[in-house]
């Protein structure tokens, strides 16, 4: 395939008469983890979310070169695009084994897919092994991340959407769910990272956008980002010089 693996271009998104996304463009290539950081109401989980087809949007939009507003969610999944929602979305009084299982649900005819893919979740995410029998609801919040995380890994997604993996978790699991983001990039897994935490997805990513109020108003590689003034005043905290 040529040219980006997704690219969306002018992409607005309302709630009603009221724009929360405008005139969006972005493209993320094959093999990197594109970050969109900025302010908690920024618009970063809406446009995740419509770009994943959960919310109406206007513009144009397209994975592997395919037009996404002509693929329904199954489509989607079964073309390896996949998102973590920023809650999580876990059955918590299931065992961690059946909350995988639903990831690999489009393919769950394919027992040698699923075993597989069970199989390399666990290998990643030795504590989920550990932990198979278990209600969702008694994880840790960092191991009910690494779940979510894992779940989305059984369809084996090339693409995937990761809507603030480090929310209301402690900063040494922070680091920890996104060390292990970078890996499944270096294993071939393209993401799209949606972050409120502009430091962490800056050490990660390779691209980054800078969204305010349903815009981006800076991008660029993530390391240029992370030295810029403006955005070390405005979201790292601190002073550049």
């Amino acid at each position: 395939m040529s040219g980006p693996l997704l690219e969306l271009e002018d992409i607005h998104v309302a709630y009603g008469k009221v724009e929360a996304v405008r005139g969006i463009n972005l493209k993320l290539d094959e093999g990197r983890i594109t970050t969109v950081i900025g302010a908690n109401g920024a618009g970063k989980t809406t446009l995740l979310s419509a770009a994943a087809g959960l919310l109406p949007w206007r513009g144009r939009a397209q994975y592997q070169g395919r037009d996404l507003a002509r693929m329904s969610a199954e489509d989607r999944v079964e073309r390896g695009f996949c998102l973590v929602p920023e809650q999580r979305a876990l059955f918590g009084d299931m065992p961690v084994l059946d909350n995988l299982l639903l990831g690999a649900y489009v393919r769950r005819r394919d027992k040698t897919f699923v075993r597989k893919s069970l199989e390399s979740v666990f290998e990643q995410f030795p504590r989920l092994a550990e932990r198979r029998a278990q209600e969702a609801q008694t994880l840790s919040g960092g191991e009910r991340q690494m779940l979510a995380i894992g779940r989305a890994l059984m369809s084996q997604p090339r693409l995937l959407l990761l809507d603030e993996p480090s929310l209301g978790l402690a900063p040494t699991i922070v680091r920890d769910v996104l060390t292990r983001v970078r890996g499944l990039r270096d294993q071939g897994v393209s993401i799209l990272l949606v972050e409120q935490n502009a430091r962490a997805a800056l050490d990660v990513a390779d691209h980054a956008y800078v969204m305010d109020t349903g815009e981006f108003v800076l991008e660029g590689p993530a390391s240029d980002l992370a030295t810029d003034p403006r955005v070390i005043a405005t979201y790292l905290g601190g002073s550049s010089d």
